[in-house]
């Protein structure tokens, strides 16, 4: 391969969009080459399996092995560009009007490639005092399921550190806080029976209605009494249906209908007592006609980000950002998870735009990315000046 000191920050990112790590599909070339990388600089690396064949975290450490160093992270996985209109390639990056095009560009292959630099940089310093430290997962896209079989080896072992970036697409501003999201499935049982008679079944979609309209007034007193940060721009919690199934025929009574919703919570909100009274109303509903069953699942969680404003580290970004505030940020990351498994101040703060992210002809500007690596070189001067 290439030597890592030959590679500019602009044919890093091309080689990692090459990689077509969609979500729930395998991303072992990639880990493979970004390790090559990684240990061509000297790097001490440590792989850690996911659940599915194929997947892979992937923990990286330049420097001495002490606890007061900084943690990179990125995810390596990016969402399906299927039914997208996409005018390039989008797994080749391509400069056209001024712009890099490709699918990850910005959710956050830009991040990553600025990453490897970092540790390149690191790599170079004689004087490193602090180790950095790179964190690369996977299935961010799907509810940042990758994650924890990493974050729960390195809790296990021990791991500490001054704090983590997360360098999501935030125009590299930092960000110290997001909502935590649940992710459930609601399915409703009934009894077909044809719809000449519907009274000899159980109308499994008049059953998810009902549910529907149960989340509707949960979601109504979240907004209206339930907790509020002026932060966000949806300053309150948000549950939401997003997607309904069921039916067979229009003459058959229908027995089965499938309800998706999510939960957008503030930073310490709790799901679970959302999730019960969901099941109290379920049961009543259940109660209430024969035949009717109503089954509840999450289909995956991850916490809230809140890094207090005093945080040192926090403010330590800042000084490099320029902000004289940090921001909160309406989208998730693996923020929350980084902090509840290792008990660390976590900023969110990365190249690009969000905006961007998981359309057609995603994209960074060169100057986006050259910014970023500007960022995480002088993350890397922290540790040389600790």
């Amino acid at each position: 391969m290439t030597s890592p000191y030959e590679l500019p920050v602009r044919d890093i990112l091309a080689k990692l969009i090459a990689f077509p790590t969609i979500c729930r599909t395998e991303n072992a070339e990639l880990i493979d080459w970004a390790e090559g990388f990684l240990r061509d600089l000297g790097a001490r690396c440590h792989r850690v399996s996911g659940k599915e064949k194929g997947r892979f975290n992937l923990f990286a450490s330049i420097g001495p092995d002490t606890p007061d160093g900084v943690v990179l992270s990125a995810h390596s996985d990016v969402v399906p560009v299927e039914g997208q209109p996409w005018t390039t390639d989008p797994f080749v990056l391509t400069e056209r009007d001024g712009k890099l095009y490709g699918r990850g560009s910005s959710d956050m292959k830009g991040f990553l490639a600025c990453m490897l630099v970092a540790a390149r940089y690191a790599a170079s310093q004689s004087g490193l005092r602090a180790p950095l430290h790179l964190a690369i997962s996977h299935d961010e896209e799907i509810g940042c399921v990758g994650v924890h079989s990493m974050l729960r080896d390195l809790a296990a072992r021990g791991f500490q550190a001054r704090g983590c970036v997360i360098g999501e697409p935030t125009g590299l501003r930092a960000v110290s806080g997001h909502k935590g999201k649940l992710a459930a499935r609601i399915v409703c049982h009934g009894l077909a029976a044809h719809s000449a008679n519907p009274d000899r079944g159980c109308n499994a979609i008049g059953l998810a209605t009902d549910m529907v309209k149960v989340i509707e007034a949960v979601q109504e007193e979240l907004k209206e009494t339930g907790a509020r940060d002026e932060h966000y721009e949806v300053p309150y919690s948000t549950m939401q249906v997003g997607l309904i199934r069921g039916g067979v025929a229009l003459n058959i009574v229908p027995d089965q209908c499938e309800v998706q919703f999510e939960m957008r919570l503030l930073p310490g909100i709790d799901p679970q007592p959302l999730l019960d009274r969901l099941c109290v109303e379920a049961d009543r509903l259940c109660s209430e006609r024969p035949h009717a069953r109503i089954e509840i699942e999450t289909l995956n969680t991850y916490p809230g980000l809140h890094t207090p404003d005093d945080s040192s580290f926090l403010h330590e970004i800042m000084q490099i950002t320029g902000d004289n505030a940090p921001s909160r940020i309406g989208f998730g990351t693996e923020g929350g998870l980084f902090s509840e498994y290792l008990d660390m101040p976590v900023v969110v703060c990365g190249p690009g735009s969000i905006d961007r992210a998981h359309k057609a002809d995603e994209f960074i500007l060169p100057k986006e990315l050259q910014d970023g690596v500007q960022f995480v070189e002088q993350v890397v001067d922290m540790l040389v000046h600790s």
